[in-house]
């Protein structure tokens, strides 16, 4: 990329989690105009409308990173591929997909010059995936607890264990899931310095 997107600095990004692009445009006005730094095309905006939100996302905000949301588990090098091909600049691998799904998508990463960002949902052991995917060459840790996980386990947070995966790693780290504004606000005192609202 032409320039360094993981300054070390806080950054704030809007997590689109809406099926349609009619829908998500103008939630992406709103939150351009507020300052957001990163535009993440969600889940849910991933399956209604594919890679053409990235590419729609991307055309009308080209100075605005674009996190396609693919939470990748096969077809590493792939999937990150075509993101990247229609403006992604990064592309979410899970850290339960087979390791060499996780070395397919940094090796796309690498060739198009753009990020590759590790999730560790339901990982067994949290801190161990977040150091292996660091080695492989992951750019940013999301530490996430999932809508069904925090549904039906009440209580978990992605807050949980936090300081330790901070410990455990040296690059970007965002907490992801269920946090209310106040929280995501105290996330770069705590070391995740990418805070996610949605």
């Amino acid at each position: 990329m032409a320039k360094n997107l993981l300054d070390g600095k806080p950054k704030v990004q809007l997590s689109l989690d809406l099926q349609t692009l009619a829908d998500a445009l103008p939630m992406a006005e709103i939150a351009v105009r507020a300052g957001v730094d990163w535009l993440e095309v969600g889940t849910p905006l991933i399956l209604g409308e594919g890679l053409h939100a990235v590419a729609q996302l991307h055309k009308k905000y080209p100075n605005h990173p674009i996190i396609a949301d693919l939470k990748t588990m096969d077809a590493g090098y792939l999937e990150a591929e075509m993101m990247y091909r229609n403006g992604a600049s990064f592309v979410v691998v899970m850290g339960q997909a087979h390791e060499h799904t996780i070395r397919e998508a940094v090796r796309a990463a690498k060739e198009f010059d753009r990020y590759i960002m590790g999730d560790i949902m339901l990982c067994p052991d949290k801190i161990a995936m977040a150091k292996k995917m660091e080695k492989m060459g992951v750019d940013v840790i999301i530490h996430h607890t999932g809508l069904d996980e925090r549904h039906w386990e009440k209580g978990k947070s992605p807050l949980d264990e936090l300081k330790q995966i901070r410990d455990a790693v040296k690059i970007p780290l965002q907490a992801v899931g269920g946090l209310s504004i106040e929280q995501a606000a105290q996330c770069p005192k705590m070391g995740a310095q990418l805070v996610v609202i949605g």
